[in-house]
């Protein structure tokens, strides 16, 4: 009701002049809430309302404005030391980097963490709150209006003061009131504005935390998927080594059953045999817990997975060349650093709400209705009742707590400041050392299967000089052994290239652009993400 008023005033709507006379209330429409205001106050009080709303509506905004931080960054990657056989180069970061594994399973697992993943629907819902939050904050920039009403049997002291009306302890009488109440803070300084731009900023860091919580929850589940099927190739390998020993055990009984073969060579294989299959249960145990925490990461129950993951598969191999993006993209890319700077803007904000507390808050309030004590005059033209008018509070002594409050927004701005920088800074390092550790990983899985080969050679010919009595069963053994070990840490060092590679996508903050519009819906959000 205010805001309609005031709106026609600003556009310079005419001003009725001269009084109200006695006038048929049933052949003459109700006059506005304007005109009646102007009967009452007059030209200047007119002006004096223009004022305030033309004020209103140019005032200035206290506090500092927010201006995007700069964040030093190198010109390109780092280039690493050797060359590998899969590089990581300055092309189009792939949003979809699961899919270069070129595993189908990992590709549906991914989608499906995104979708049932329980700590995602808890980001939603703090995401959610953060929403409901800035609509109470933002609800203060609009006039609040009411509708009210009342009845009551009253009685006035007739040893009081006298009442116009003349019940002065005589009577009873009935008092009938309904009508509209409408009041606006008139931001004069902004610091409701600030107050928004805060929530806004607020809002963003929540965004931000579930676009983190996402980039997580894929990482984690091609982490695990991953050290899955790692697992799985190396019980294989212990397995097949575990044959190979059993049929060195046989052969050593066969020589011993021979002449040419000693109780000591039996025993030894027999040792052998025990040792390789000890191995298996903490490999089975390995397996059935990676098998869960995928579970949990899908929001299922403990073994829910199990038969779709027991079966054996090969480790996902990372692709031969590795799109990483430009050095530049990566503010605008990874969650954490879009986060520190959301709470440094609203940081900066805050500062301009605690400045705005400083000055005077200027109330526009009005109201307009019937007031009768006889239900027969209520809604008649004698019984109507309105007023309008500004009110203001400045604070004048608080015992410092307004310069406390503001002081402690400015260092609550500064540590917003540090933050973001501890953020950017960390951002590279980890993408440094995620760089260092794929091209190193890749280094080491080489030299490994060189030394599977060269291990493979030297067992076939042990147990062929063993069988000529050219060397005893020791010799065996050990090279059995070696060959044991390297095989398992080459799948190890095969697997950490594939790990390296997630990481290396996690550091760089790729994954959630292309999965989270979808997934945000899937939780229940009414809004699509911006990226």
């Amino acid at each position: 009701m205010i805001g309609v008023e005031s709106s026609g005033l600003i556009a310079g709507k005419p001003a009725p002049t001269g009084g109200i006379g006695r006038l048929n209330r049933f052949a003459q429409p109700a006059p506005s809430l304007w005109e009646l205001a102007c009967q009452r106050w007059g030209h200047w009080q007119q002006l004096t309302l223009s004022a305030l709303l033309a004020v209103s509506l140019s005032a200035c905004t206290v506090g500092p404005d927010f201006q995007k931080p700069g964040a030093t960054q190198p010109a390109d990657w780092a280039k690493p030391a050797q060359s590998t056989p899969s590089q990581a180069v300055s092309e189009p970061l792939n949003e979809r980097w699961w899919e270069t594994f070129r595993d189908p399973q990992l590709s549906a697992l991914t989608q499906r963490a995104a979708k049932n993943n329980l700590d995602l629907q808890l980001a939603s819902s703090r995401l959610q709150q953060s929403r409901a939050a800035r609509q109470v904050i933002t609800a203060e920039r609009y006039p609040n209006t009411a509708a009210t009403g009342s009845y009551g049997r009253k009685r006035n002291s007739g040893d009081g003061l006298n009442d116009p009306s003349g019940h002065n302890g005589d009577s009873a009488f009935n008092l009938w009131d309904a009508g509209f109440s409408a009041s606006w803070e008139l931001d004069f300084w902004g610091r409701v504005r600030r107050e928004t731009e805060a929530a806004d900023a607020n809002l963003e860091v929540a965004e931000n935390d579930r676009r983190g919580a996402l980039l997580t929850v894929l990482a984690d589940t091609a982490q695990n998927y991953i050290q899955l099927r790692g697992v799985q190739n190396t019980r294989a390998v212990t397995q097949q080594n575990l044959d190979v020993a059993r049929h060195s055990l046989k052969l050593s009984q066969l020589r011993l059953a021979d002449g040419v073969a000693t109780d000591l060579d039996v025993a030894e294989a027999a040792a052998q045999v025990a040792a390789i299959e000890a191995r298996l249960p903490a490999l089975e145990q390995r397996q059935a817990q990676l098998i869960n925490a995928i579970s949990l990461l899908m929001g299922e129950p403990p073994q829910a997975l199990a038969q779709a993951l027991s079966p054996d598969a090969a480790v996902p191999q990372s692709p031969l060349r590795v799109a990483i993006g430009l050095p530049s993209e990566l503010a605008e890319r990874r969650p954490d650093i879009r986060q520190a700077e959301a709470r440094l803007h609203a940081a900066t904000a805050n500062i301009g709400v605690a400045k705005g507390d400083f000055y005077p808050r200027i109330t526009l309030s009005g109201n307009l209705g019937s007031q009768a004590m006889q239900l027969s005059d209520f809604g008649s033209w004698g019984s109507r009742a309105f007023g309008i008018g500004p009110q203001f509070s400045l604070p004048l002594f608080d015992g410092g707590r307004l310069r406390g409050m503001l002081q402690l927004r400015e260092a609550q701005q500064q540590e917003a400041a540090i933050a973001y920088q501890q953020t950017v800074l960390r951002a590279w390092h980890e993408i440094d050392d995620q760089l260092t550790a794929y091209n190193a990983s890749q280094r080491r899985r080489d030299s490994l299967a060189e030394a599977v080969r060269q291990n493979q050679i030297a067992l076939r010919t042990a147990q062929q000089q063993y069988v000529e009595g050219v060397v005893d069963f020791v010799n065996v053994l050990t090279v059995q052994s070696a060959l044991l070990a390297t095989q398992e840490q080459w799948v190890e060092s095969s697997t950490g290239v594939s790990l390296a590679m997630v990481g290396l996508y996690k550091a760089l903050g790729g994954g959630w652009q292309s999965v989270y519009p979808a997934a945000q819906l899937a939780a229940g959000s009414q809004d699509v993400a911006k990226p």
